[in-house]
C-alpha cells in the first residue's frame, strides 16, 4: 500500500509449472519499478514464513505482551532512563581507568586506545551477551555513536580502528589461531566482573559531554555535516550522498 497515493500494489501469478504458491512460484516479476519489495515466497524466506505462522498460533495476549516490550520510547535522544548506567559505567571504567584498560588490552592481544576499547567492549557484549543484557539497547549507541548525532557523532577513526581489530582477529582465526577472537569473549567476561565488583554507575550527561568534546579529534561525523546544495523549495537533503 502506498500511503501517499492510497493505491495498493497487486501481483498475479501466471505459470503453467507452479507447484507451490509459497515457495518460488514465479520465474519473474514484471511491472513498473517501485523500489525494493519484500518477497515472502522466496525460498530463502522459509524461516520468516515459519515465524509468522508461529505468531498466528500464539495467544493474542502473549503476542501483544512481546510487542509492548519491543516498543521504543517516543523521544529520539538517549536519556538516563533508557540506559543501565551501571553497565555503561563498567564499560567506561574498563576503557578509561588505567589498570583496567591495560588488562583489557592484554585480553584482546592489542595495544588499544581507550575510545576503541570502549567500542570493542560493547561489540563484544553484542556478540557474547545473553538476551537479559539487551534490555537497554540505547546503551550500545555508546560504541560508535549515531549518524544523527545521538548521543554523539560517529567517531570515524574509532570506527575504522574497530573494524581493523575485528578483521585481524578473523584473519588469524582463518589461519587456525582463534586466540584473538576468543579475546572478545574474555573481554566481555572481564567487563561483567568490573560491573559486579565495582561501583560503576556513570553520569550520562558527563559521558555524552566527554564524547562530544573528543568528537572532532576522532573524525566525528553526522548526516548534518554534508548537506550539500539546497534543493528547490528550500529544503536541504537529509542524508549524505553515497559518492
Amino acid at each position: 500500500m502506498n500511503q501517499r497515493s492510497g493505491l495498493a500494489r497487486r501481483y498475479h501469478w501466471h505459470s503453467a509449472a507452479v507447484r507451490d504458491f509459497t515457495s518460488q512460484p514465479h520465474t519473474a516479476i514484471v511491472g513498473e519499478h517501485q523500489g525494493a519489495i519484500m518477497n515472502l515466497v522466496d525460498s530463502h524466506a522459509e524461516p520468516a514464513q515459519r515465524a509468522m505462522l508461529a505468531i498466528v498460533r500464539e495467544q493474542p495476549a502473549a503476542t501483544l505482551g512481546t510487542l509492548r516490550k519491543l516498543a521504543a520510547p517516543a523521544h529520539h535522544d538517549v536519556r538516563a532512563a533508557d540506559v543501565d548506567l551501571k553497565r555503561l559505567g563498567a564499560v567506561l571504567a574498563t576503557a578509561y581507568e588505567r589498570e583496567f584498560r591495560d588488562f583489557a588490552s592484554l585480553l584482546l592481544l592489542e595495544n588499544l586506545g581507550p575510545r576503541t576499547l570502549q567500542a570493542l567492549a560493547l561489540i563484544a557484549e553484542v556478540v557474547h551477551g545473553t538476551s537479559t543484557r539487551f534490555s537497554d539497547p540505547a546503551r550500545f549507541s555508546f560504541a560508535l555513536g549515531g549518524k544523527d548525532r545521538h548521543p554523539f557523532p560517529v567517531p570515524l577513526k574509532t570506527y575504522d580502528e574497530s573494524i581493523s581489530v575485528l578483521r585481524r582477529s578473523l584473519d588469524a582465526a582463518k589461519l587456525g589461531d582463534s586466540e584473538k577472537l576468543q579475546g572478545f569473549a574474555r573481554l566481555d567476561s572481564f567487563v561483567r566482573t568490573v560491573e559486579r565488583s565495582c561501583a560503576t554507575e556513570v553520569d550520562l550527561a558527563a559521558a555524552v559531554a566527554h564524547e562530544n568534546a573528543i568528537s572532532r579529534g576522532l573524525g566525528g561525523r553526522s548526516v548534518f555535516d554534508d548537506r550539500g546544495p539546497r534543493r528547490s523549495g528550500g529544503r536541504a537533503p537529509r542524508q549524505m550522498t553515497l559518492f
